[in-house]
Formats: structure tokens, sequence, C-alpha cells
């Protein structure tokens, strides 16, 4: 598989959700709907603030929000896959990184929690062997926390 970043290569709808997901965050979008709101509330008055009045805005940001939310899912769907493929390879090039969190985003809760449990155990031994920056694996730490008490028994 060919990785290539060309924006050809994307799909219009994506390319179309990129460009409006950044537009919509930018400095002038928000001060153009602050001045939208404001030009709303201003004519409140001149429409004597009727039911239609109301309906203008809440009509027009209902359906603005709606379609935003799809969007800015999409975003946060998109950054999400990103992060986790950074990490992967991160996991994937650490010497001694353990490679069953590969992936770990597709695991159940279930496993996530076993997991967690590991990580509080290994943060226990951290603890234990009174040395917080020292790393090492679950299985290393069970082997260095056995060992130590082995060696001080004798």
């Amino acid at each position: 598989m060919a990785l290539n970043s060309n924006s050809a290569k994307r799909s219009l709808f994506g390319r179309f959700a990129e460009k409006t997901t950044q537009y919509s965050g930018s400095t002038p979008v928000f001060v153009g709907a602050v001045a939208l709101v404001l030009g709303w509330a201003l004519l409140g008055p001149v429409f004597n603030y009727s039911e239609t009045w109301q309906l203008v805005i809440n009509t027009g940001t209902t359906i603005i929000t709606f379609l935003m939310v799809f969007l800015i899912q999409r975003a946060q769907n998109k950054d999400s896959l990103v992060l986790h493929l950074k990490l992967n390879e991160l996991l994937a090039a650490t010497k001694g990184a353990s490679n069953r969190l590969i992936n770990a985003q597709d695991f159940s809760e279930e496993e996530i929690r076993l997991i967690h449990q590991f990580y509080c155990l290994l943060a226990e031994k951290a603890k234990q062997d009174n040395d917080l920056g020292e790393t090492h694996s679950v299985e290393e730490a069970e082997d260095n926390h056995h060992e130590k008490l082995a060696a001080h028994r004798d």
C-alpha cells in the first residue's frame, strides 16, 4: 500500500469536511457568528420580538449545530486514528515496549481494565523500588520485585 499525502487522492467530501472544520474554527467565523447574534438581538424590537423573529435564530442555530456535530466528529475520529497510529509506531519501534498495547483502542473494556490493573501493579512496584524513574515491563517489575525480596531474605 503506497502512502501518498497528495490531496487529489482524498475524497471530495474529505477535503470539504477538512476545510469546513478548519474554517469554522477560525477567529473571523467566530466574530461573524457573534455579529450575527448581536444583529438578530438588535432586530428584536423592530419585529416586536415575534415568534418568527425567535424562530429564525432557533432554526438557523439548530441546523448549523446539527451539521457541525458530524463534521467535528469526523475530524475527531481522524485525529484519534492518527494519534493511535503514531503511538503504535512508537510502541513497535521502542525496544522493550510491550507490543500487546498496539491497537489497544480495539480492546474490550474488560481487557482495558485488566491492562490498567497491570499498570497499577507496575506503579506499585516502582514505588517499592524507590526509583520512579526506572522503567520496565510488568513482567520485569515482577521479576525485579521477587529478586529484591529474595535478596533481603538472605
